[in-house]
């Protein structure tokens, strides 16, 4: 039986030059995109990373906010972790306005001062930020133990997005998210254990 070679080219040779091809793309993406993002929108990566940080912590300081206000009897267990995510807020956005200009500055070192700045500062920010309280609000279940998961979830899912995160962020704003997201972690922890209880 004479051997005859075929025309077609194998599975093996079409996936190993696919790969290439993909990786040429992927490479040629990367050089010629990191640059041109930044002059696209004029705001610098780490900039926008600290805003939607900010962003991110605002509302989820809204969540604790509308649990302690759907649960009182939660608020004084709440009111610690709470604080922390007003800390957080500020010092995800102290760096972000101090860098770009001095008019910024204030309301960032004012937000810093204390965990009752950064609440009255979310609402009167903008519209947008009040409407979406009373959505958050509707959403916390009605028994305090689900709220606490639910709050819990939500302190997990934020981490989860911030380790995720890290992998784009500049040195020092990977090192702060890096230290937000294992709060979060631990915040989440301390919502669904019981308090008191020995481990």
């Amino acid at each position: 039986m004479p051997w005859t070679q075929t025309l077609r080219p194998s599975r093996r040779s079409l996936l190993t030059g696919a790969a290439g091809v993909a990786g040429g793309a992927l490479l040629a993406g990367c050089s010629d995109g990191s640059g041109s993002s930044d002059a696209d929108t004029g705001v610098p990566l780490e900039r926008r990373m600290r805003e939607a940080a900010v962003r991110d912590s605002e509302r989820l300081l809204e969540r604790y906010d509308a649990t302690a206000a759907a649960h009182p009897d939660l608020a004084a267990r709440l009111a610690p972790l709470r604080g922390a995510v007003a800390e957080h807020t500020g010092a995800l956005a102290v760096a972000g306005p101090v860098k770009t200009g001095p008019s910024a500055s204030p309301s960032a070192s004012g937000s810093r001062s204390g965990a009752s700045a950064s609440p009255s500062a979310s609402p009167s920010a903008s519209a947008p930020a009040g409407a979406a309280a009373a959505p958050s609000a509707a959403a916390v279940p009605a028994k305090p133990a689900e709220a606490l998961t639910a709050l819990a979830d939500a302190e997990r899912s934020l981490a989860e997005a911030r380790t995720v995160a890290l992998a784009g962020a500049p040195g020092e704003l990977a090192r702060l998210l890096a230290s937000v997201a294992a709060c979060g972690a631990v915040h989440a922890y301390l919502l669904t254990s019981t308090p008191g209880a020995a481990s």
